[in-house]
């Protein structure tokens, strides 16, 4: 991101009350994460294994958690959170529009909207629902009646929250939908990105517990028990009624059936699928998914049967 204009390092550091170290008369351009930072521009740093990446990269100044000596011709910005620091700088330069409430969508006349929520154009809120203060809900996102949003949520473009549940039975006539007449529940500081869709309960509530934050093109079903401060990556797919307890990582496009369990602080690299309840604290890979070393060795393994059966064919 380019400045509109310059700006002097020793400005950055006391708007963000860090310790300058190096060139102090530096003038800066823009503000960069590390993969695409260009000559002029601010980095930042908060892990030991990319210090030497970041020090020796084209930036000017970096933030960092760490005194470290400073390369020539560059500065330093000692913060004990370079991540936050980072964004309080992108925030005040580039701060996030908002729109009058409301404007531009529909929301129906028993919807409660909390205060500093900003609703975007083509927004659909429908009967008794509830969304709590300092929400941001970007256009085209469909809240279904009955839902219930807490404080400090975002929901990006296209999102639906409280669809009805994938719920039929057989008829020789063809299938039957399942009537839901459940809900949607989002705690405080949740986050669902883009194109997103949260299904209501059958007649409970579906729940995404707070601080959970749920990437794009994913699907939970209906009564489905998301913790708290869980993070799921793209194209995850949840089946109804799942318990997925706190801090779980769901990687990109994990599947996971539905009635599972997985425990506290459990780990699913991508494309795994759990075949039963899986236990927290550990790291799971494969369909059916299974702990990760274990499945690591059983790929070794399987990449020796062609040197295997070339022996046993001689």
């Amino acid at each position: 991101m380019k400045f509109s204009k310059p700006q002097k390092v020793k400005d950055l550091a006391s708007l963000i009350g860090a310790e300058l170290v190096g060139k102090a008369d530096l003038v800066v351009t823009g503000i960069n994460e590390l993969n695409v930072i260009e000559e002029g521009e601010i980095g930042f740093v908060d892990h030991p294994k990319y210090y030497e990446k970041t020090l020796n990269s084209k930036a000017a100044v970096i933030i960092i958690n760490k005194k470290v000596d400073c390369p020539e011709g560059k500065a330093l910005l000692i913060s004990d959170d370079p991540f936050r620091d980072f964004n309080k700088l992108t925030q005040h330069f580039h701060p996030a529009a908002k729109l009058p409430k409301g404007k531009g969508a529909t929301i129906s006349k028993t919807a409660k909207i909390g205060k500093n929520t900003s609703i975007f154009p083509n927004v659909f809120i429908g009967e008794h629902v509830k969304i709590g203060n300092n929400c941001v809900i970007y256009p085209n996102v469909s809240i279904y009646d009955h839902c219930t949003i807490g404080d400090n949520v975002i929901l990006h473009s296209g999102v639906v929250i409280g669809a009805h549940s994938f719920y039929y039975k057989k008829r020789p006539t063809g299938y039957d939908r399942m009537l839901c007449v459940g809900s949607v529940v989002l705690e405080d500081n949740v986050e669902i990105g883009a194109l997103s869709s949260i299904d209501r309960g059958v007649t409970g509530e579906t729940v995404i517990g707070r601080g959970t934050k749920i990437d794009n093109h994913v699907q939970v079903g209906h009564d489905t028990k998301v913790g708290k401060n869980c993070l799921f990556a793209s194209q995850v797919g949840v089946s109804g009624a799942c318990i997925i307890e706190d801090d779980v990582i769901l990687w990109g496009q994990v599947g996971v059936p539905s009635k599972i369990r997985i425990g506290k602080g459990a780990v699913l690299l991508g494309q795994s699928a759990p075949a039963r309840d899986l236990e927290g604290g550990k790291t799971y890979l494969g369909s059916p998914a299974d702990e990760s070393m274990k499945k690591f060795r059983e790929l070794a393994m399987l990449r020796k049967l062609p040197e295997i059966f070339v022996k046993i064919d001689k």
